[in-house]
Parts: structure tokens; sequence; C-alpha cells
């Protein structure tokens, strides 16, 4: 795919990428999805089908939970941008965005009280009560563990798609790093919205480098923009993680990858 006027999401095996003979090939078609689309399917990621799905359920759970119980995390409560926030609460392209998100992270320890006052961007979690729901914590943690796995692995990659040595980017990472996880509901918009335009989030691009996106019911809705400004569905795809990239690595590649998304 070499038109940057895509109308369909590319997809990638990632069992490719870790045979000598297909790798090649891999990184001409994720040059031609990071520069061309900024959206790709990943076929086969080393992210366990069991891990995928307890993880779903347990998040699943945790927006049935009663308001109250969810506003027991709420973000306003933590230093380090982690928690529940409500309907409505977030703006994007000056509307409010109709959902409702938990944000956790890496689990990493706040900051010493002498430390520069930026690095509250890096703390810990605000966890549900584990009477409530059982078992959350431990099902995040695996998943998380398993996508973070990933994350580390794909710089290096994308640095030999853009004839880069694997290590180019490593000096931009943190060590450790704490990767984020944002669980994303979009209710149905009430019945009736007087004329109200309902967004779940506005056009938008993402602040980090990459963007690991498990879509966890078979509901469409994530749209990726082409350069003539058509918005693209990208469907759930049965098997495949989403991945787009953020503004971090458009900064890095001097805007040559980049890509709008809204849902």
């Amino acid at each position: 795919m070499s038109d940057p006027s895509f109308t369909s999401i590319p997809v990638l095996d990632f069992s490719e990428a870790l045979s000598s003979s297909n790798k090649p090939a891999f990184l001409t078609r994720l040059r031609e999805a990071l520069v061309n689309v900024g959206f790709f399917y990943l076929r086969n990621p080393p992210v366990s089908v069991q891990s995928q799905h307890q993880f779903i359920q347990k998040a699943l759970d945790l927006f049935e939970l009663p308001l109250e119980k969810k506003a027991e995390i709420e973000m306003v409560n933590s230093p380090h941008f982690l928690g529940y926030s409500r309907l409505g609460a977030e703006i994007t392209a000056l509307k409010p965005d109709y959902r409702e998100q938990f944000d956790f992270a890496t689990e990493l320890p706040a900051p010493g009280p002498n430390e520069p006052l930026y690095r509250n961007v890096v703390g810990p979690n605000q966890w549900p009560d584990e009477k409530v729901i059982p078992g959350f914590r431990k099902s995040l943690e695996t998943y998380l563990s398993e996508v973070s796995s990933l994350a580390n692995v794909f710089p290096g990659f994308i640095a030999e798609a853009l004839d880069l040595p694997p290590t180019a980017f490593d000096q931009v990472f943190d060590t450790p790093q704490q990767h984020k996880l944002k669980l994303v509901k979009y209710p149905p918009p009430p019945g009736s919205n007087d004329g109200f335009n309902f967004q779940g989030v506005g056009p938008h691009k993402d602040s980090g480098f990459l963007t690991f996106l498990l879509q966890g019911t078979p509901h469409h809705g994530l749209e990726a923009q082409n350069k003539t400004g058509t918005w693209i569905s990208v469907p759930p795809l049965p098997g495949t993680v989403v991945i787009n990239i953020g503004r971090s690595l458009e900064a890095l590649t001097g805007g040559s990858a980049r890509r709008p998304h809204t849902v």
C-alpha cells in the first residue's frame, strides 16, 4: 500500500518479524503503514488469548460498578493522572467527549519530595476494591505486562523500517518505563440530544510513541483520517491489535509518520 489516500487499514503479521526470511518484507510493509497510513492491524501479537479475554471481561465488569464505587478512584484524587473519569469529563476539539474511562499504568512509586513537579506524571495506580471486583488487578497487570513486552521491541522494528539502527530510539525512553493503559466505554448517546452532536472522542492524535489498541467488543466506531480528509473505518478484526502512531513518533520522524483519528 503506497497511496496516502488509503481506503482500508493494512494488516501485518507479527510472526513475520521473527523470521529472518520474512522480516525484510515485514519491515517494508511496516514502513508503508507508518508513512502512508499511520494505523495498522497486527495479527498474531505475542499477547495470549486467555489474558486478553480475562482482561476484557474484568474491564466490562469494572464499568458496570455503581458510580459511587467508581468515584472512589476518581482521577481528581490522583496527582499522577490515574483513575476514573466520568462521562463528559474530557473535551476534544472544543466539544465534550461522551465516554467514561479509567487510566492505569505500570505500577511505579511516586517521585520523592525533592524531585521536579513534572515527575508526578509517573506514580502508583488507584485500584478498585478487590472485594468488589476480585481478580481485576491481576488480570490487568498480566495483560499490561504482555503488551508492554511487545511495546518494548516495536521501536526497534520501526527504526529498522526507517533505515535506522535498531537502537535509534532507545535514548528517548525512560528506564523503567511506565506504560499507560486506558479503558474506555462509549455509551449510546441519549435518545434526545436537542440538536447536540455527540462524539465519543473528537479528532485527535495520541500523545505517546505508539498506541496498542485492543477492541473489546464488536462495535464499530474507530476511524482514521487519510490525507484527503476522508475518515476510514477501523473495525474490530479478530486475532489482532490495532497499532497507531502518536505525537512522539511523529516528532521523531519530522512529521513523516502521523495520523489523526476519532471514535
